[in-house]
């Protein structure tokens, strides 16, 4: 800090002056922004570009560093995503279709990456998501596609095999849940609504501060609980931040959940290309040919590893074909569909595989 300030008054004087210059220098931004839109819109490009935006936070987290800044990555990240969700819709309106309803783990997720100002479209099962992509109702959709306790969304896999969707990017989001309420001393709570799950992941919590007699009420979703609790001063929610948030109800505890090693990975899918960015990964759907055959997959993969392709997830799924009982296998590895490398395993096996998207490898 280059100069000192003395009273509150002073302080408080300097933090208006740099608000007037942050605000002038993103309204300029938004006006570069805006033209960039206009040559997109001609061009046909894409207006989320996730490679680009990792590029950006890469730069000003190392420029924070060299500052020796107050600004770690988690900040800049906070900052810089809802800038540039804002910038987006300045370039060109889009709406997010997302497993639904509001208030979910699901809604947290996309507002993360397009920002409170997007359009979006909470719809009641994965499939209503692929649907209102391939009818170009939507441009981008979020959905969950593997969670660290309960394995893979086999639901979003198997849509996938079956759409012309891709996946453009992935996050992956710690599933922290908050207590909730709008009573005034936790001693005046009478009823906790929540999902039946919410009630087992929040035990230990419930037991510590003596609410395990209060009458805990399930729910079909922990959106539906902090509305309940929006409207009942003697009830209180466990649910997501973002419930609590959107709905009004005051969040007394944070992070409420037994265990803390719980994470999401969430895919967003729309229907264009992204470019390398040098630290990509690849999702791809194999049907081997001779899936029957002893050794296949081990010959299939051992491609990958003449090629020092690194394969991150491995997972096998029922065909559905209609010649017998036979398995897919969705495979994950690093690299993008256009790494030379990678275009040479592809090239084999050909006839085999489907690509799925590639795209920047998100933060773990």
């Amino acid at each position: 800090m280059s100069k000192e300030y003395k009273t509150l008054e002073e302080c408080r004087k300097a933090i208006d002056t740099i608000d007037d210059a942050v605000l002038k220098l993103l309204n300029e931004r938004m006006h570069i922004v805006h033209r960039v839109g206009e040559i997109k819109n001609e061009k046909g490009g894409a207006i989320y570009r996730p490679e680009r935006e990792k590029a950006i936070i890469e730069r000003l987290v190392k420029l924070s560093k060299e500052q020796k800044g107050l600004l770690n990555r988690n900040a800049i990240e906070a900052i810089f995503l809802e800038i540039f969700a804002v910038a987006r819709n300045l370039e060109r309106p889009e709406k997010v279709a997302y497993l639904g309803p509001e208030g979910t783990f699901t809604h947290q997720a996309a507002e993360s990456r397009f920002g409170a100002m997007s359009e979006y479209i909470s719809l009641n099962t994965i499939e209503a998501v692929f649907k209102e992509l391939q009818a170009r109702r939507a441009k981008f959709g979020v959905v969950p596609i593997e969670n660290s306790r309960d394995g893979v969304v086999g639901e979003t896999l198997d849509l996938l095999a079956r759409s012309d969707v891709k996946i453009v990017a992935e996050l992956y989001m710690p599933i922290h849940i908050s207590f909730a309420t709008k009573a005034k001393s936790i001693k005046n709570i009478k009823r906790i609504y929540s999902k039946d799950k919410g009630f087992g992941e929040a035990r230990e919590f419930l037991t510590e501060y003596g609410l395990m007699n209060v009458e805990q009420i399930p729910v079909e979703s922990t959106a539906k609980a902090a509305i309940l609790a929006s409207e009942d001063e003697e009830a209180a929610a466990i649910c997501s931040h973002i419930a609590a948030k959107l709905y009004g109800v005051p969040i007394l505890f944070e992070n409420i959940e037994d265990t803390h090693d719980n994470m999401t990975r969430f895919v967003i899918l729309s229907d264009f290309k992204n470019a390398p960015s040098g630290e990509d990964k690849t999702s791809i759907l194999a049907k081997l040919k001779d899936a029957n055959e002893a050794g296949s997959l081990v010959h299939f993969l051992s491609d990958f590893d003449k090629a020092e392709i690194n394969l991150s997830k491995i997972e096998s799924r029922p065909s559905r074909d209609k010649d017998g009982f036979g398995y897919w296998f969705f495979i994950d590895f690093y690299g993008h569909i256009d790494d030379a490398n990678v275009k040479e395993v592809i090239k084999k096996h050909i006839d085999e595989i489907t690509w799925l998207g590639s795209y920047v490898k998100g933060e773990n």
